[in-house]
């Protein structure tokens, strides 16, 4: 979580930003949750809807940063990069 908040702090613009804490959301959850299962002592039925939740933390995150970033880009907000390779694909 401090990683995360240090990239959104120090990262110069929105993309940057929503990468770092894409990363640190997903990667702490899900190290969260693993722990969880592994050192749960539960009946499998609870191990297993931990898992089914990890997988979609997993999967989603991703999708929702994603759909964030190309409304950002829709909006009209410039990336502080040398080459924007997303606008030679999409005149």
């Amino acid at each position: 979580m401090v990683f995360g908040a240090l990239g959104i702090i120090r990262f110069p613009d929105v993309y940057t930003r929503l990468h770092a804490a894409t990363k640190c959301d997903t990667g702490g959850a899900m190290s969260i949750i693993l722990y969880l299962v592994i050192t749960m002592d539960a009946p499998a039925l609870v191990r297993a809807k931990f898992l089914v939740l990890a997988f979609l933390i997993a999967m989603m995150n991703p999708m929702v940063s994603h759909a964030l970033a190309r409304g950002a880009y829709r909006y009209g907000v410039k990336p502080e990069v040398v080459v924007d390779m997303y606008a030679w694909d999409n005149p």
